[in-house]
């Protein structure tokens, strides 16, 4: 790889961090003039528009063993069910989840708990479809994430369900809904042949449909909108749900799924960082000794640590191609 090559995968590795990272601003900035619902609706639909230009322009496709190129645009209907699949858990629903948090807990928390999605990845895929095996200090790591989430969360501090409670649910929520896609696609899509830009589309294309559904219920309603509004959405859709994604292939694809996952680590340092400069967000006592602990936890679970010396597995690790923030696996198994 060249120095300009070398250079280029940087800054977009970069700029994948920084976007993913600012989100969570975004979302806040936005809720100033919008609904939760208008939020996730303006990011899935100018996401899927980005994306549909890409693949439009570069229409790419994969090589079959004999050498000869597939389509663009895959034709078994069972493909396409599982597309949709996964645009409704790890688009649709959690991006509505998030939108719906931050109209109760800040920016910084919420990008704290976006950074849980490979504990849950790890649950997923071990507990439900069974794609992975995890060694023991692998799961010492989910239990030390999941021991981490209860610290942010401060059970202690609450004598009732306050909205602030739940706000911090429906980010947990979130994670979880991610982990499941991410389990899903491991088992149903990954081995299949289909290109990265194309399976972002599909995926972020497929829920800006269903946006569409359901604009008379998430939609239909009034909005103030000036400057930082438009940019915020601009920037969640066009290039947090858009081009975001396709610097991530291109970034797995130079180098390889677990250095490319450290975006995770990247993302909540942001989101924080700006939730406390810009927004002036401050933290309970509780809520960063629980993100360290987090962290340790996802650094066992993708064996960046380890207790024992014992041969490694495969990690386990979010993947690029559909949901938000998390790093996600961009299609066909080069993987994540």
């Amino acid at each position: 790889m060249t120095t300009r090559s070398t250079l280029s995968i940087w800054l977009q590795f970069l700029g994948m961090g920084v976007i993913w990272g600012s989100s969570f601003l975004f979302m806040k900035v936005a809720l100033s003039g919008v609904t939760f619902g208008q939020i996730a609706w303006s990011r899935l639909i100018l996401g899927g528009l980005t994306l549909g230009i890409i693949v439009l322009v570069t229409r790419p496709r994969v090589a079959s063993p004999s050498g000869v190129l597939g389509p663009v645009l895959p034709r078994e209907p069972v493909v396409w069910l599982h597309f949709l699949v996964i645009a409704v858990s790890g688009c649709v629903v959690p991006h509505l989840l998030f939108a719906w948090a931050e109209q109760y807990v800040s920016s910084s928390l919420a990008s704290i708990y976006n950074a849980v999605t490979p504990i849950t990845t790890a649950i997923m895929a071990t507990l439900v479809f069974r794609v992975e095996k995890l060694l023991r200090d692998q799961v010492v790591g989910v239990v030390i994430g999941i021991v981490g989430v209860v610290v942010i969360i401060g059970p202690w501090g609450y004598a009732a369900l306050t909205g602030d409670l739940w706000g911090q649910l429906a980010c947990l929520g979130s994670a979880t809904w991610y982990g499941f896609t991410f389990g899903y696609t491991r088992r149903y899509l990954s081995p299949r042949p289909i290109a990265p830009a194309t399976f972002a589309f599909l995926n972020i294309g497929l829920a800006g449909a269903i946006m569409l559904v359901l604009t008379p219920v998430l939609a239909w309603h009034p909005v103030r909108l000036d400057v930082p509004i438009v940019l915020a959405l601009l920037a969640l859709g066009a290039l947090g749900t858009g081009l975001a994604y396709i610097w991530n292939v291109n970034v797995l694809r130079a180098w390889g799924p677990t250095n490319a996952s450290t975006v995770t680590y990247v993302t909540p340092v942001v989101g924080v960082l700006l939730g406390v400069l810009v927004l002036a967000e401050t933290f309970s006592w509780h809520e960063p000794l629980g993100a360290v602990l987090v962290l340790f936890g996802i650094l066992l679970t993708q064996q960046r640590l380890r207790l024992t010396r014992r041969p490694a597995a495969t990690p386990v690790s979010p993947s690029t191609t559909f949901a938000t923030e998390p790093v996600a696996s961009a299609g066909p198994r080069r993987r994540s």
